[in-house]
């Protein structure tokens, strides 16, 4: 239970999928940090291949761990309706 900051019997089922969810997003987007470098120093060009779509894997893992964050944890879809896919500076979208 370590991974509660709150006592784990007082959340709902649908709070631990939360958890669930947002520590294999932490996980996956960790693992494309480590392919990522192994990628960008990595000498053998077969073993770089593997490494780069390793990588890319971990990032369809969080990709699909997103979407059901989306679709399921209330604030997700108006966040990534505002910021994702759009044009212009990032850090001033919210002024629009």
């Amino acid at each position: 239970m370590e991974d509660y900051h709150e006592p784990y019997d007082q959340m709902s089922e649908q709070d631990r999928n939360f958890i669930r969810a947002l520590n294999s997003l932490k996980e996956e987007i960790e693992a494309v940090n480590w392919y990522h470098q192994r990628v960008a120093v990595c000498k053998d060009d077969a073993l770089k291949r593997i490494l780069a779509h390793n990588r890319d894997e971990e990032i369809e893992h969080a990709c699909m761990t997103l979407e059901w964050l989306r679709r399921q944890m209330p604030g997700w879809e108006d966040e990534l309706r505002t910021y994702l896919f759009s044009e212009g500076d990032i850090d001033k979208i919210e002024e629009h």
